[in-house]
């Protein structure tokens, strides 16, 4: 099942998505708080509203896309460092003679204002940044509370996957010696354009991330290259921390990153940016200019 968030004219509702159009929940009685998927994590649609949702189906190009979970719980949980390759062109970038390769997750958050959706603009600020890069994720978004978890099962606690570009100002990046301030500007998380259900993503392992600018592939690789894989990843978070319905992870990026090249392509007004994951779907970013 795909879900996502929606704005129509009819106002923001959470949806089903199909081949057919897109249905939003808030026209079915009773749905009147399914503001966004987070209502459909803890109340699940059943098969009759399914159906009902037939009758209410809109065009995709009537509507747009928003953040599928608005406000998560906590800022969106990332990691970085999680592809051996992208650790190397980053040690490369740095001028270090060799990669340092983490031995437990590097985490950092985003802020929920950084989130925008499928189809959105996003600002390259000259006043902020002259080097702003792509990052193209996998993102996995709970459905059970969890803490303590073990390997058996880890992934149990997931509602869905979804996906994720974390947008980088890398100059802003490198001078504050930390991640937030580089990561976390307003619309520098797109995500979506919908949330698939697990049971229809039977092994994550196997998707395929891709990231297009301007329809040359810069990154191609797949989950199961992970350095730290998303059983590990549930497992260390939740020894001492409560993951929530809603809350999201992003997982880390390949390597073909602008920063990683010899003469890095940072992204211009006028760029388009696509990240693909087989199975999920396509996120559409274009950059614009202030």
């Amino acid at each position: 099942m795909r879900l996502a968030t929606i704005e129509h004219r009819t106002g923001t509702s959470a949806a089903l998505v199909t081949d057919d159009g897109v249905a939003p929940v808030r026209a079915l009685p009773g749905r009147d708080d399914a503001a966004d998927v987070t209502a459909l994590i803890s109340s699940p649609l059943t098969s009759a509203e399914v159906t009902a949702l037939a009758g209410h189906r809109l065009p995709a190009r009537e509507v747009t896309w928003l953040p599928p979970v608005l406000h998560p719980p906590k800022n969106v949980i990332c990691v970085g460092k999680n592809y051996r390759e992208h650790v190397e062109e980053g040690a490369r970038a740095e001028g270090l003679a060799e990669a340092v390769i983490p031995e437990a997750p590097v985490y950092f958050t985003k802020p929920h204002t950084a989130l925008t959706g499928h189809g959105a603009t996003v600002v390259a600020d000259p006043a902020f940044t002259r080097a702003l890069d792509y990052e193209g994720e996998l993102a996995l978004v709970i459905g059970t509370r969890a803490r303590g978890l073990t390997a058996a099962g880890a992934l149990d606690c997931v509602f869905g996957y979804t996906i994720f570009n974390d947008l980088t100002a890398r100059d802003v990046q490198q001078r504050h010696l930390q991640w937030f301030r580089g990561k976390g500007a307003d619309g520098y998380g797109p995500i979506g354009p919908w949330i698939v259900t697990a049971d229809e993503i039977p092994d994550p392992r196997a998707l395929r991330v891709r990231t297009l600018v301007n329809g040359e592939v810069r990154q191609d690789d797949t989950v199961k290259n992970l350095i730290f894989d998303l059983t590990t990843l549930l497992t260390d978070l939740t020894q001492g921390l409560t993951l929530e319905p809603g809350d999201i992870i992003a997982t880390g990026t390949p390597q073909g990153v602008a920063w990683g090249m010899d003469d890095p392509a940072w992204l211009r007004p006028g760029d388009g940016v696509t990240v693909e994951i087989d199975g999920i779907g396509r996120l559409d970013t274009t950059i614009g200019l202030p």
